[in-house]
């Protein structure tokens, strides 16, 4: 067994790396799975075990985990082989594999199963620590890179639809900015095109799960017969077709945030199970025994009046009262004119440079015209009549 004597201390930043990550050890031995726990136990902000592969598929259906220390012999499968199939279908974080046995075809497998490091038996505490963090720190760089480029791509498709300086917006920024630290749920309210989405994502950028991911839930997209599925996801088996294990997207979201838009729209049977995982905090997929904790921040966008759906049966009013924690109120455009040329030069310069073509100048009649209309479809109306008059090379004689 590792003592403290006989374990050499990380630095600062290794420890801390740690002390952030999940790790799922699978070893057919209790004896090993004892000894790493020993290890990692202390040192990482969660670790959970499995004695076979079966269970460790059921920890990976719903729970997300940063690192995984996989024994290659577990009974008569091979962990690589194993490894390999999970690497296909996309889902497995970083794996240390361990093995009693190592030569250079050992190696060049691991490698080309996708095993972030290798471990011979017998090993001490500090390789497999030095290997998790080897593995940890890999996957957190291209997570960056990836996010990186993400919000690169976003940022030069995407208009910053809150820019305004009207009243009403400056509360709403406020509000983001008190809510966002908070894990507590979220509702937006407003008229469809007032930037809700934005709104969420805001709230999402400045919160501490800002580098996880922010997935976004149509409610109204969302077939009734396949909701399940796709929130909670299934092991094999779970119905007929169901082949192969599927990743929902409380799972793809692990440790970000979902973001149910329209929530009005969900049927009332999807409507119960959100409930449930709000109440519970826990999900079960489609076949699974058991339901596993799920750590994910969730917001809510309705431009339906929710206590009125409510009144009608429509919407479960259990469910109301634990998404309206912290709600916000997106204002139209017709209530914040003043913001309208803004945003109008706005989109012009953005859609200028994604279309490639030279922004049209924008008179001081014409912004007048555009303060003036009522804009029923808010953002989105106004966006699409700046990205009509660029193609067209004028804007319309009414504005």
């Amino acid at each position: 067994m590792p003592t403290a004597a006989s374990l050499q201390d990380a630095s600062s930043s290794d420890a801390e790396l740690l002390s952030r990550i999940s790790v799922l050890i699978v070893d057919d031995e209790a004896g090993m799975r004892n000894f790493l726990w020993r290890i990692l136990g202390p040192r990482c902000r969660r670790v959970e075990q499995a004695s076979d592969l079966e269970e460790a598929e059921e920890w990976l259906a719903v729970e997300a985990f940063d690192l995984i220390v996989l024994d290659n012999m577990l009974g008569e499968a091979r962990g690589l082989d194993w490894l390999a199939r999970q690497r296909e279908a996309g889902h497995t974080p970083p794996v240390v594999l361990i093995s009693a046995f190592g030569d250079l075809e050992m190696a060049i497998e691991a490698m080309q199963a996708g095993a972030a490091d290798l471990v011979l038996k017998p090993f001490r505490a500090n390789q497999i620590l030095n290997a998790a963090l080897r593995a940890v720190e890999r996957s957190r760089l291209k997570a960056e890179i990836s996010l990186l480029r993400r919000e690169i791509r976003r940022a030069s498709e995407e208009t910053d639809r809150l820019t305004g300086a009207a009243p009403a917006l400056e509360e709403i920024r406020a509000a983001i900015a008190r809510a966002a630290p908070s894990p507590s749920s979220v509702l937006l309210t407003g008229e469809s095109g007032t930037g809700k989405e934005v709104a969420a994502r805001m709230i999402h950028s400045l919160s501490d799960r800002a580098e996880r991911p922010f997935i976004p839930v149509d409610c109204a997209a969302m077939p009734e017969e396949t909701a399940d599925s796709e929130l909670f996801g299934h092991v094999e088996g779970a119905f007929p077709g169901a082949k192969g294990r599927r990743e929902g997207l409380f799972l793809q979201a692990r440790g970000g945030t979902l973001f149910f838009d329209e929530i009005a729209e969900a049927p009332l049977a999807t409507q119960a199970k959100l409930l449930r995982v709000l109440e519970e905090r826990r999900v079960r997929p489609l076949g699974a025994e058991r339901a596993f904790p799920v750590d994910v921040r969730l917001i809510f966008s309705a431009k339906a009046d929710l206590e009125t759906r409510v009144a009608e049966g429509l919407f479960r009013a259990d469910l109301y009262h634990r998404i309206n924690v912290v709600r916000l109120h997106l204002p139209p455009l017709r209530e914040r004119r003043e913001d309208v040329p803004e945003l109008a030069r706005l989109f012009m310069a953005q859609l200028a440079q994604r279309l490639n073509r030279p922004a049209l100048p924008i008179p001081p009649e014409v912004e007048a015209a555009l303060q003036a209309q009522d804009w029923p479809g808010n953002l989105r109306e106004l966006r699409n009549l700046v990205e009509r008059a660029l193609i067209l090379g004028r804007f319309p004689s009414d504005g």
